[in-house]
């Protein structure tokens, strides 16, 4: 009999007092009897609409029908056929507007939730069980993949499964690209990138770490020098925006960039146990921007014990930044000051940052971006006395490899020119991920490489 129970089963979290204290992960993952319970609310509908607002086609009724039985290794290897990194997928891909969106559950109540079973499914066959690796033999064609980042590793999986004999050219020293640099360890714990990356790498896929194309190889002598017949160009977009307004360049302002890698990928929070990474302990930190990036930037300086505040310049009806996060966030005691754009930054003859003026915004009438433009109100300028200012206004595609590789056409704002196969104007190179969109969500970047896998057999096997 379904679970006709028009709520989610709850996931298990860390009180917000004690989490927005450590690094330790927020969400604490169900256990079987909850994702028994959850899984059995699927009405395993005819038309399974919930697989067509995934990117990547996870088969989701056949695998939550799996869960219900309680067949949990199942389960993992039917999210496997078309998913290679579960366990990250179903932490921070945005389900609530992809395949949760679609689900007739939603219509009179809460959706079933996908996203907790998926993680649970990945978590519990790593706990449980040894991983099923089959080593596929080499065709005897080599492609190289530009970074190691959802799309890159999405991609090699998949060419990997099919024989290729592929290597990722990885810029940091560490595999997983955004996932490790960017994405908390309360988030995503960088145990389960490390996990996925090996499971690769048992699958026989090569990682070059410190290999920043364009200074160590360019494309062109990967691929005129080293026989490689194909590259996939998913270097993400890791080059950080600013405002442009006074004060930028004083101490104490970031990039939520920067700011993120030096915690996350260089443990700058683990000060205490050996790591000398350098960071601003603030007593007052301003982060500008209402996406998740800015969500992740003020949740860590919460946690190093700053008093924190998120300044938007729209409401948070429109802020683009996933609804649980801005939940945890409030929750741990950042202070959201929606409808507030930063003016200049201040600071002390010393060139250290003193303080964020802002002024009072009002939405007005809607721009191209279909949202209401904000307006600024005059006379409302106020000071916030900040000592750390995080700017997480969006990225764009480092343009190192545009400038070192021939034919490579990039559009207006940096990022490379792929059609929908994610093939470039040079011919054997493709391109997918945030390389191409600008920043994005895991799950598409995931999508990118898969289909960049697909059309770039088709081009080897068509020069056969």
């Amino acid at each position: 009999m379904p679970n006709m129970i028009l709520t989610k089963t709850p996931m298990p979290e860390q009180d917000p007092n004690v989490r927005n204290k450590n690094f330790l992960e927020v969400t604490l993952g169900y256990t079987e009897e909850m994702a028994i319970e959850e899984a059995k609310r699927c009405l395993n509908c005819k038309h399974k609409p919930c697989v067509a607002g995934c990117p990547v086609n996870v088969r989701i009724p056949e695998f939550i029908a799996k869960v219900a039985e309680g067949d949990f290794v199942g389960a993992y290897e039917i999210i496997k056929t078309t998913n290679c990194l579960p366990a990250i997928s179903g932490r921070v891909c945005p389900q609530e507007s992809q395949c949760e969106s679609k689900c007739v559950r939603g219509i009179k109540g809460e959706p079933v939730a996908i996203g907790r079973l998926e993680r649970f499914v990945a978590d519990w066959n790593m706990t449980h069980c040894e991983p099923k690796v089959a080593k596929v033999e080499s065709n005897g064609h080599k492609v190289a993949i530009i970074g190691s980042g959802p799309a890159g590793l999405s991609c090699a999986g998949d060419l990997a499964s099919w024989g290729y004999d592929v290597t990722i050219f990885e810029a940091s020293h560490v595999a997983g690209g955004v996932l490790v640099y960017g994405i908390p360890q309360f988030r995503l714990p960088k145990e389960i990138v490390a996990n996925e990356v090996d499971i690769l790498k048992q699958q026989g896929v090569k990682v070059m770490t410190n290999m920043v194309i364009g200074k160590v190889l360019t494309i062109d002598e990967i691929m005129d020098d080293m026989g490689f017949e194909a590259v996939f160009i998913a270097s993400g977009a890791g080059l950080p925006n600013f405002m442009g307004i006074p004060g930028e360049s004083y101490v104490g302002v970031y990039s939520a960039n920067e700011y993120l890698t030096r915690v996350n990928l260089m443990k700058a929070y683990k000060g205490d146990e050996g790591y000398e990474t350098p960071i601003r302990h603030s007593k007052a930190v301003a982060v500008v921007g209402g996406g998740n990036v800015a969500m992740d930037a003020a949740r860590c300086a919460k946690r190093l014990g700053a008093e924190t505040y998120i300044i938007y310049r729209r409401s948070e009806e429109e802020m683009p930044a996933r609804l649980e996060e801005i939940h945890h966030a409030k929750e741990e005691g950042i202070i959201f000051k929606n409808l507030n754009n930063p003016v200049q930054i201040l600071g002390d003859d010393k060139g250290n940052t003193i303080g964020i003026e802002c002024v009072e915004m009002e939405l007005g009438e809607p721009d191209a971006s279909g949202r209401r433009r904000p307006i600024a109100k005059e006379g409302s300028n106020f000071v916030l006395d900040v000592d750390t200012v995080i700017m997480a206004i969006g990225t764009s595609p480092n343009p190192l490899i545009k400038n070192t590789t021939k034919g490579l056409d990039t559009n207006k704002w940096g990022c490379i020119v792929a059609d929908d196969s994610m093939k470039t104007s040079r011919e054997g190179v493709y391109a997918g991920g945030d390389a191409v969109t600008g920043a994005a969500t895991v799950i598409l970047a995931m999508g990118a490489g898969k289909t960049a896998a697909k059309s770039i057999d088709e081009y080897i096997k068509s020069k056969q």
